[in-house]
């Protein structure tokens, strides 16, 4: 039930929703937005038409205009903006601290709001929100990885975890998570349209995110192989769905290192298309 509601004496009959409707299904046959019944099942909840209404008449959904945050002219100072994407790191060093859970659960909230394929919105983020209960995990992992190392089981292209395991059994020297006191896990069903592509989104809006309010957060392949590939009962203890696709590993918290300055990756991979007689179906936009 979508339940799409227009306020008659809010509406402007501008028809802005039904232009901006993906799915082509808002009619403004009577001067005011509707939608047939027969057509709900072809929305995509991306609620579009609630966003794009001038005057705040629409609700869809059970949510109403009145719950959301009206958009600016302009998003963040566009420099700001720039500088939190160059300046953003990869962090590997981390107080043993845990991240404040309020602010923890502000991050996941704001992260899942990231775009996914045909609007699915079913991205899954399983965190370790409590660095005791890292350290437990920490030790599950390393643990398993050294029993694969002992019976020489580890696969081929994964054999350097052998040396991972050794350090931390004689000096407990984390290369895996890097001592961090979080872990932040995206999957999502293999059964929607963009799985792996919505993990990935998601996790980027949580890294920038994160940074913008302080904290140190990484990418983290070593992490991803030893729980999807080396140690996989462990997603299951997890609460992982056996039927998701596993997205990504990101480790997070208060950094102990903090940056001065920017860097430089030079000669970026911009390719620009070509589009002319041979390349644009054989038509002629020469003139």
């Amino acid at each position: 039930m979508l339940q799409f509601e227009v306020e008659t004496t809010l509406c402007a009959g501008c028809g802005l929703c039904a232009d901006d409707c993906p799915s082509k299904i808002i009619h403004m046959d009577t001067g005011q937005p509707a939608i047939a019944a027969e057509l709900e099942e072809r929305c995509l909840r991306c609620q579009h038409c609630m966003a794009v209404c001038p005057t705040g008449a629409i609700s869809i959904l059970g949510v109403r205009p009145e719950e959301l945050q009206p958009l600016p002219e302009r998003f963040p100072d566009l420099k700001a903006l720039e500088t939190l994407i160059r300046g953003r790191r990869s962090v590997r060093h981390y107080k043993d601290e845990n991240v404040d859970p309020e602010l923890l659960t502000h991050l996941l909230e704001v992260a899942w709001q990231a775009p996914t394929g045909k609007n699915d919105r079913q991205v899954q983020l399983t965190v370790v929100d409590d660095r005791e209960k890292m350290a437990e995990l920490r030790a599950k992992v390393m643990s398993g990885i050294g029993r694969l190392a002992e019976k020489n089981a580890l696969p081929e292209k994964l054999a350097f975890y052998a040396n991972f395991a050794r350090k931390w059994e004689e000096s407990r020297t984390d290369i895996v998570f890097r001592g961090a006191p979080h872990l932040l896990i995206a999957t999502a069903p293999a059964s929607c349209a963009t799985p792996m592509a919505d993990c990935l989104i998601a996790l980027t809006t949580f890294d920038l995110f994160a940074q913008a309010h302080g904290l140190g957060t990484a990418w983290v392949g070593y992490a991803n192989w030893a729980i999807d590939v080396l140690v996989p009962e462990v997603k299951q203890e997890m609460g992982i769905p056996a039927d998701h696709v596993f997205g990504y590993c990101m480790i997070f918290g208060k950094p102990a290192v903090q940056y001065a300055r920017t860097v430089l990756h030079k000669n970026p991979l911009i390719h620009r298309a070509p589009c002319d007689g041979a390349t644009c179906g054989g038509a002629d936009l020469s003139r």
